[in-house]
């Protein structure tokens, strides 16, 4: 343990401790593919009985019209977001008749992308802005990538924490500096040690066959149906996945706030002679918002973010330099077939105190020989993370993985002692429970699912199928009285709709002109 992190944390026990780090703000996002009773993806278009996806606060969709997105306010407690996120699977599958929600990462059976629908907000310029961006998506990328869900977990400290860390930090900083380059911080912090929660929390191994496409994978046949990493964690944060090529020449830069958002400002504005080759319309329809090497910010894959709630038609760049860093958004997250949400309590308990740990100890800026090692690492885990004696690049050494990750949790263990003061209990546990998969890769998600799946012996795709039909009879047998939400979600529907309505009456100028004035 370095003494700099040593003296920060007896500074917070003498500052306050527990009260200080407690009681931080959590929101969950989770993706989930709507699919048919056969397992296809659902043809159907969003429910109206869902409200409005461009306005609903708590349900929309992603890439797809059958890729829904759960959302939760901001909680103080992973129960409160646990509780939550259950009411919203409940109320959307008494509004989505036959149809399931996919419960894993990679996607089910896929026949052709073109049955995979766009995402669809109305007539609004902002509506038809989404679902450009959408088509350019899967232009770029491929449909097929566009359709893997997962998990981003939002977090923020308390707001008493940050007068107190001034004090402990003894800067002359102001607060907005301060909490950007401490968020700035964790979040490189959090790209060095990431490759842990693809360990711990990876839980896609194997991917339905249809999903490859026939292109070369270097996985072996599960069955005629299902390819698997003997020893992979996440396939979905693999090269197979969201880490692919198409992106791997962009550098943005986590070392300061300005940096950061220079270098997403600068790819926006910067033409890429693959999209450029693609075109931005063809006769007359776009097909992409422009042929820059991003589109918007929003299309930089990074397993975390710096964030701040945006105001209406703010561009997220602008929000940052606007205010600064609010939160973080991590999105290393696989959906976790083994919980009928996707994410536990124990598993958020880990991730809050995980995040704290990156934000107190040291972050020094990452050079370009860390950034390939941290890519390096990244990979490696992703693909075969459970491979007994697996090495990582650390610091110019190799270090094996059990030994690295050991020593995090260590480290991470009075962290968790201050949270269980401060919230109750379970931190330790979590922290606890995660050291027993470290000391046995056995225990380890993608390892279980693979065990599973030899078990039943039957394709991934069914698999999945039988899981989703048990989440269903599961939130469809708890009963309407269950749901503490139900009236919240009804209201938001019906008042989502209205707001949509509003906005697309708004509109004064064409979406051409909407797009200049809105890069200008």
């Amino acid at each position: 343990m370095s003494s700099q992190f040593e003296k920060r944390l007896q500074a917070l026990r003498t500052s306050g401790g527990a009260r200080l780090i407690a009681g931080g703000q959590r929101g969950i996002e989770k993706e989930s593919l709507r699919i048919e009773p056969s397992g296809l993806v659902a043809q159907t278009g969003h429910q109206r009985a869902l409200g409005s996806a461009l306005t609903n606060r708590y349900i929309t969709t992603d890439y797809s019209e059958a890729l829904l997105e759960f959302v939760t306010p901001p909680e103080k407690s992973a129960w409160a977001a646990t509780q939550f996120l259950c009411d919203i699977h409940q109320y959307i599958y008494q509004a989505i008749g036959d149809e399931l929600l996919w419960p894993f990462s990679m996607p089910c059976r896929l026949h052709s992308e073109d049955d995979i629908p766009l995402a669809r907000y109305g007539t609004s310029n902002i509506a038809q802005m989404k679902t450009i961006y959408r088509s350019g998506l899967g232009y770029r990328y491929g449909k097929y990538m566009q359709v893997i869900s997962g998990i981003h977990f939002n977090y923020s400290v308390p707001e008493i924490f940050w007068s107190a860390w001034s004090g402990i930090e003894k800067t002359d900083k102001t607060e907005e500096q301060l909490r950007s380059d401490s968020y700035l911080g964790l979040v490189r912090n959090v790209h060095r040690l990431d490759w842990l929660l693809l360990y711990l929390f990876g839980a896609s191994p194997a991917v339905c066959k249809s999903f490859l496409a026939g292109q070369e994978n270097n996985l072996s046949e599960f069955d005629s149906g299902t390819c698997y990493g003997e020893w992979a964690t996440s396939l979905r944060m693999s090269d197979l996945g969201y880490q692919n090529s198409n992106q791997s020449v962009l550098t943005v830069s986590t070392n300061s706030l300005e940096e950061y958002v220079r270098d997403l400002s600068a790819a926006i504005r910067t033409p890429n002679p693959d999209y450029v080759e693609i075109g931005v319309k063809n006769n007359g329809k776009y097909l992409q918002l422009n042929s820059n090497q991003l589109q918007i910010e929003n299309e930089y894959y990074s397993t975390i973010r710096p964030k701040r709630v945006a105001r209406s038609g703010e561009r997220p760049t602008t929000a940052l330099r606007r205010g600064g860093v609010e939160y973080v958004e991590l999105r290393a997250l696989d959906l976790s077939p083994f919980d009928p949400v996707g994410i536990g309590q124990q598993q958020q308990k880990f991730l809050e105190a995980f995040l704290l740990y990156c934000l107190l100890i040291d972050s020094p800026p990452i050079d370009g020989n860390e950034q390939q090692a941290m890519r390096a690492n990244h990979l490696a885990v992703a693909r075969e993370g459970r491979k007994p004696g697996l090495q990582l690049r650390r610091a110019g050494t190799e270090t094996g993985l059990q030994e690295w990750a050991s020593g995090i949790c260590n480290q991470m263990q009075p962290v968790c002692e201050m949270l269980d003061e401060g919230e109750g209990d379970g931190y330790l546990d979590s922290l606890q429970a995660q050291q027993a998969a470290i000391d046995d890769p056995g225990l380890t998600p993608s390892a279980r699912l693979l065990v599973d799946l030899r078990d039943v012996d039957i394709p991934f795709a069914d698999y999945g199928l039988g899981v989703a039909r048990d989440y269903r009879d599961y939130f469809l047998g708890l009963g309407e009285e269950f749901n503490q939400h139900h009236e919240l979600f009804e209201t938001e529907s019906n008042e989502s709709l209205q707001r949509q309505q509003q906005i697309e009456s708004q509109d004064d100028v064409d979406l051409d002109a909407y797009l200049r004035r809105y890069y200008a």
